[in-house]
């Protein structure tokens, strides 16, 4: 009886446990180009529990957050006037989060779909990763006015590219 209830165990722990071909994120570098004003930045202060599984993709969760306070672009004026109450309002949003929804297998990596929230909104987004060595890389495009960041009047002209780079436990 006792040698069945251990063989239980096992297979059911078996299933529970993540694969051995599974990873978390050791850190992350976010980084970001605002195309209209030719402005490169940088937010830190990630968090993470995702567990990605390059084996099977579709297996991986993406979840993790970022410091609105950690925004920096170069430019001491810009950064102070970012993290206020007009743009990121830092204090009253502290994090940016990501949870994914989905995760597809590539030819090249994979692509995540899953939900953005920065301030109050949460919006659909699509990341495509490549994996080089231990990191894996991903691109996205987001609009800041849609997200509540006018920072040009004109929609179209407050497009920001993403970049993340995660390095793999």
């Amino acid at each position: 009886m006792k040698k069945i209830v251990i063989l239980l165990l096992v297979v059911v722990f078996h299933k529970v446990l993540p694969a051995q071909n599974t990873n978390l994120i050791k850190d992350a570098k976010i980084t970001f180009s605002f195309l209209s004003n030719e402005v490169d930045g940088s937010v830190s202060g990630f968090s993470s529990s995702s567990v990605i599984d390059l084996k099977e993709p579709g297996n991986t969760v993406l979840k993790g957050s970022v410091a609105t306070e950690t925004l920096k672009t170069g430019n001491f004026l810009r950064d102070w006037s970012l993290k206020g109450g007009k743009y990121f309002d830092t204090e009253t949003y502290p994090k940016i989060s990501f949870q994914s929804t989905s995760v597809e297998a590539t030819d090249s990596g994979f692509d995540v779909e899953g939900k953005l929230t920065i301030k109050k909104t949460t919006l659909p987004i699509r990341i495509s990763f490549i994996k080089t060595g231990t990191n894996l890389t991903g691109k996205t495009t987001i609009n800041a006015y849609d997200y509540g960041i006018k920072v040009k009047k004109r929609k179209e002209d407050n497009l920001v590219a993403v970049q993340f780079v995660f390095n793999l436990k």
